[in-house]
């Protein structure tokens, strides 16, 4: 136990929880360094656009960051209505995001209101039946009853104002024990990852755009395994660790040196890439029929920038050969504005 609180939630501090802290610190004042303002805020938007697709796709909306960008540009989208509303709800909610402050109940209610108008009727309040944490098919935490949420959320905020933890862990600490209480009928997971988003941002605005939840929807699985493992030992180190690991995968990934200087051929290769494709089927779809020419200006330059990858790396001449975009690749269309509405 650590802080000074009547109300303190239960957890360890152990030293991977401290190591990982170091790190992340470390790693903020890297990133912290001067950036030319044109970069910094393509920057920021492409990771607002991953933080909302990874938010939003735990939760089972299945629309992708190219779809997100296009909605985000007043674009039309063919999709799921009820999946176009979640999206546009989650750019309102961070719109309002530096208004709100993270142990204020009006602003967790406002939040919530925000996230998930139109699509549930209990926007904005409390829930008044039970719920439980799912895990595909299996219910992994019952919450507790309706009737103790008010007083068990009022209890956490109040932990949240007063505790002297590190804001890493706080934040960690809080994001878990908001998902026990489980306090509204929906929107749960997407609320928690967002306060933790704004108690992280009131320390460092640098989390403000950080896309940590596209690392946890990548590792989903271990996310719920470690609300899991905290439940079943009434401490939630095992949930601080996972999270304070996403977080700093996030912030590795999120330098801007990530989007190199691009050819216009290997920019074409990026732009026509659906899936995975063959060199064959690559080649056809550019119009190129020099085999030898094609992987000199196009395919080996974008393997080499990291930009595409092999489907099978590990025998590059292989007659089952595909390629595919990386996440690098993808964030390169998606700051050319190539993000398409497929």
């Amino acid at each position: 136990m650590t802080g000074k609180t009547s109300a303190e939630p239960p957890y360890r501090i152990t030293s991977e929880m401290l190591n990982l802290v170091a790190e992340i610190s470390e790693t903020l004042g890297r990133l912290s360094a001067p950036m030319d303002q044109a970069i910094a805020l393509r920057l920021r938007r492409i990771n607002r656009i991953r933080s909302i697709q990874g938010s939003l796709a735990i939760e089972g909306n299945t629309l992708s960051e190219a779809q997100i960008t296009a909605i985000l540009n007043g674009q039309r989208v063919i999709a799921p209505p009820r999946e176009i509303l979640e999206v546009r709800n989650a750019l309102a909610a961070y719109e309002r995001f530096p208004s709100w402050r993270p142990a204020v109940e009006a602003d967790l209610l406002d939040a919530h209101r925000v996230l998930m108008a139109g699509l549930i009727d209990e926007a904005g309040v409390y829930r008044r039946g039970g719920v439980g944490v799912m895990a595909g098919n299996e219910v992994i935490h019952l919450a507790p009853p309706a009737a103790r949420v008010p007083e068990l959320t009022a209890e956490l905020l109040r932990w949240l104002a007063a505790t002297d933890a590190h804001p890493l862990i706080a934040g960690a600490v809080f994001h878990y024990e908001f998902e026990f209480i489980h306090p509204f009928a929906d929107g749960n997971g997407r609320m928690g990852s967002l306060w933790q988003s704004l108690i992280l941002t009131r320390w460092n605005p640098l989390f403000a755009d950080l896309p940590v939840e596209s690392l946890v929807f990548e590792h989903q699985g271990e996310y719920y395994q470690a609300l899991q493992e905290s439940t079943e030992q009434t401490d939630s180190a095992p949930f601080i660790v996972f999270m304070l690991r996403m977080i700093l995968a996030a912030m590795t990934g999120a330098t801007p040196q990530v989007t190199p200087q691009v050819t216009p051929q290997v920019g074409k290769l990026l732009q026509v890439i659906q899936g995975e494709m063959s060199r064959e089927g690559l080649q056809a779809a550019l119009g190129r029929q020099d085999r030898k020419s094609f992987r000199e200006r196009y395919l080996q330059p974008a393997l080499t920038a990291g930009l595409i990858e092999m489907t099978i790396p590990d025998k590059p001449k292989s007659r089952l050969q595909q390629y595919r975009l990386t996440n690098r690749g993808r964030q390169w269309l998606l700051e050319q504005g190539f993000g398409g509405l497929t």
